[in-house]
C-alpha cells in the first residue's frame, strides 16, 4: 500500500521516550472516524453482518432495560472487518507506530470502546493497569497503542489518564481488585498514590503509549458516551513467551476459556493471539506463524 511518509517531531519522540505516550492532534481522518461509529451502531442494532471476534455488554446494565449501544461497551478484535479495518490500517496511524516499532508491523489486538450511561462507576472504569500484562509477546519497546477519540473525552466521562514516566518501571503483578471482578479488567494494587495526568482528547485526536505504561480510566458520570477506538501494534517478529507458571497463567486459561467458548478449539494462548492478529506493514513474521488448527 502506497503512503506518504510523516515524521514524528524530534520534540514528541522525545516526549513519549521520557513519558511513555505521546498525544497527535487531529491524527484521524473524521470521515473514517464516523464510517466506525456507524458500523458500531449497526452492530448494536443488529443490523449487519460482521468480523468482529467479540461483543461485549456492561454486566452492570445486562439486568436493565438498556439496549443497543446503551448495553454494549466493547468490540474485541476487529482487525479482519473491512469497516475497522480502515481504522487500524490508516496511514496517519501506521506511520506514527512505524517511528516507533520500525517497519514490520502486524495488529495484534483491536477494541472499539463505548461507555454507555448509567452503568454501574465499579463497571464504568478501567483500573490502573499495564497492557503488558495481557500480552505473550515480546520485547515491550517493539510495542505500541494506539487510542483514538470518537467524540470529546474528559474526566466526566472516563477519559484515560497515565502515570507519566512509569513505562520505565518493571511488568507488577495484577489482579482483580476487591469488589470488583468484570472479566479480564485486572489492575494492579498500590499505586494510588502516583499522580495520574488525565488526557483530554477530541473527535480524531490519537495518544500513543508504550505497553508498561500505567494507565486506566474513570466512569462515565454523564447521560451521554465515550466512544474510542484503539489498536495495539507490534513489530511482526516479536518473540512470543511461555507464561505457565507466572502471574500472566490464569489471564491465559480465562482467555483460552473465552477462545473455546467462540468456537476456537485446541487452540492455546499464543495461537488465540495469532489467530486474531494481522499484518499491516511490511514483512510476515513470528505473529503470522501458528502452530495449531481450528
Amino acid at each position: 500500500m502506497a503512503y506518504i511518509k510523516r515524521s514524528l517531531t524530534p520534540e514528541q519522540k522525545q516526549f513519549y521516550e521520557d513519558n511513555g505516550y505521546i498525544v497527535v492532534r487531529n491524527n484521524v481522518d473524521p470521515e473514517v472516524l464516523d464510517n466506525c461509529m456507524k458500523r458500531f451502531i449497526d452492530i448494536c442494532k443488529g443490523s449487519t453482518d460482521h468480523q468482529v471476534f467479540m461483543v461485549m455488554k456492561d454486566p452492570s446494565l445486562k439486568h436493565s432495560n438498556a439496549k443497543g449501544e446503551h448495553l454494549i461497551d466493547k468490540l474485541q478484535d476487529f482487525a479482519f472487518d473491512p469497516v475497522f479495518w480502515s481504522y487500524a490500517s490508516d496511514v496517519n496511524v501506521v506511520n506514527v507506530v512505524e517511528e516507533i516499532i520500525g517497519p514490520n508491523i502486524t495488529v495484534a489486538h483491536s477494541m472499539f470502546i463505548n461507555k454507555p450511561p448509567n452503568a454501574k462507576a465499579s463497571s464504568s472504569l478501567h483500573p490502573l493497569h499495564q497492557d503488558i500484562f495481557y500480552f505473550p509477546f515480546r520485547p515491550p519497546n517493539k510495542i505500541v497503542a494506539s487510542w483514538t477519540a470518537l467524540e470529546r473525552v474528559d474526566e466526566s466521562n472516563g477519559c484515560l489518564y497515565v502515570i507519566s514516566g512509569s513505562h520505565k518501571g518493571p511488568m507488577y503483578e495484577h489482579t482483580y481488585p476487591e469488589g470488583f471482578r468484570k472479566p479480564m479488567y485486572l489492575g494492579v494494587q498500590g499505586f494510588d498514590h502516583l499522580k495520574k495526568t488525565f488526557v483530554i482528547m477530541e473527535k480524531g485526536d490519537t495518544v500513543f503509549f508504550h505497553p508498561h505504561i500505567l494507565h486506566g480510566s474513570g466512569p462515565n458520570r454523564t447521560q451521554g458516551f465515550r466512544k474510542a477506538i484503539s489498536c495495539h501494534y507490534a513489530d511482526s517478529n516479536c518473540e512470543f513467551i511461555d507464561v505457565r507458571g507466572t502471574s500472566q497463567e490464569q489471564l491465559a486459561v480465562e482467555l483460552e476459556a473465552t477462545a473455546q467458548k467462540l468456537g476456537l478449539t485446541s487452540t492455546n494462548f499464543i495461537d488465540v493471539w495469532k489467530i486474531k492478529s494481522r499484518l499491516v506493514r511490511g514483512k510476515p513474521g513470528s505473529f503470522q506463524q501458528i502452530s495449531s488448527r481450528l
